[in-house]
């Protein structure tokens, strides 16, 4: 089912929860690319991680939404690498490419105990698992 509307506005109804609560330009860009997507694979999995890896250029999940990130660019290994058959480990939205100083930043507004001792793998890890938590709360 198409995401946009005939005037190029995301439909809210159709985006997942997060997007929901997001701004219009991440609204748009995971429904554009989406529509674009399953327009040439078919309405599936694919579509949506083509959707996905498109907003994750550009934005960073924070919590139970989607933020712009300072610098556009993959956000992991996985969207590093690219393709249908990419490689490494996905952040779930985590800009695991951004500084040590952004992702304690992050941590800090996820109010994530212990974040000033962690190194940046660990604070991937933690951010992951206070997304999903907010995600699930706010559903």
């Amino acid at each position: 089912m198409p995401k946009t509307t005939k005037s190029g506005k995301a439909k809210d109804s159709e985006l997942p929860s997060t997007l929901q609560r997001s701004d219009d330009k991440a609204k748009r860009t995971f429904a554009k690319a989406h529509d674009s997507a399953a327009e040439e694979y078919g309405e599936g999995e694919r579509a949506h991680r083509v959707a996905y890896s498109a907003l994750k250029h550009s934005y960073e999940k924070v919590g139970d939404h989607w933020e712009k990130k300072g610098k556009k660019g993959p956000s992991d290994q996985r969207a590093e690498s690219g393709g249908p058959n990419a490689k490494g480990e996905t952040a779930e939205g985590v800009n695991a490419n951004a500084s040590k100083k952004h992702l304690t930043e992050v941590a800090r507004r996820l109010d994530i105990p212990g974040r000033s001792k962690m190194t940046k793998d660990e604070l991937v890890d933690e951010i992951q698992k206070a997304n999903r938590r907010e995600s699930r709360r706010s559903r």
